[in-house]
């Protein structure tokens, strides 16, 4: 009868810790950079956007939802280009992911204010808007914008 022994190289059970602990790491980053997202856009949106979706107002929710996904793709970009030690990736990833979350911010609301929507009108109307599409829009497109910046 012949047995079979799995065998792992010498220090299998610590790099997999420290890759296991690096990716929970990572997700709380990440986490955090999308709860700043949130409120970048709140910031720079009229009104309570948390109590807006949750009045289910469906163009805060569409508009919330375009910049939350913007919001994703520059995390995960920033995150995705980080280099180095864990703390100089996380360091970068924080970095890089803050100012491409500012100049989204801002750049959403410059084409806001260039194409002449009515914010507050958008956001507190009981009925979807065609201005929300454009909004979403914008927020997506420059959200890839800002995260390809970012690399």
């Amino acid at each position: 009868m012949t047995t079979s022994v799995l065998a792992l190289a010498p220090g299998f059970f610590g790099v997999v810790g420290g890759g296991l602990a690096a990716i929970l790491i990572y997700a709380l980053l990440g986490l955090l950079m999308m709860i700043i997202g949130f409120y970048a856009i709140d910031l720079t949106t009229p009104g309570k956007l948390n109590a807006l979706v949750r009045a289910g107002k469906p163009n805060a929710v569409v508009v919330t939802s375009a910049g939350m996904v913007s919001m994703a793709f520059i995390v995960v970009v920033a995150i995705y280009g980080s280099a180095g030690n864990l703390l100089e990736g996380l360091l970068s990833s924080l970095l890089y992911g803050l100012v491409g979350i500012v100049a989204q911010a801002i750049a959403v609301r410059i084409l806001e204010f260039v194409t002449g929507i009515d914010m507050n009108l958008l956001m507190t109307s009981d009925e979807l808007r065609p201005e929300a599409k454009v909004v979403s829009a914008a927020h997506l497109a420059l959200g890839l914008v800002v995260a390809v910046a970012v690399l």
